[in-house]
């Protein structure tokens, strides 16, 4: 039943994390990206460390991690 319970967690994982990361916007999108224009997200938009998809990446990477190594053990 923990092994049910453990791959649920892990596929929802997975599943979430794959759509967060498609729709998260490259550091490099675009032509100025090619040209060192990088910065200009931070510039104009919110900073790098409040981002709520950044934040959910990084939890939903720890539980993927985290599911796996149990279901591994398991």
């Amino acid at each position: 039943m923990l092994t049910i319970i453990m791959r649920f967690i892990f596929y929802l994982s997975s599943l979430g994390l794959i759509g967060i990361v498609l729709v998260q916007m490259s550091e490099h999108a675009g032509l100025g990206g090619a040209f060192g224009a990088g910065g200009s997200s931070t510039v104009f938009g919110r900073e790098e460390k409040t981002d709520p998809k950044r934040t959910a990446t990084s939890v939903l990477a720890s539980v993927f991690m985290i599911s796996s190594l149990l279901l591994s053990i398991f």
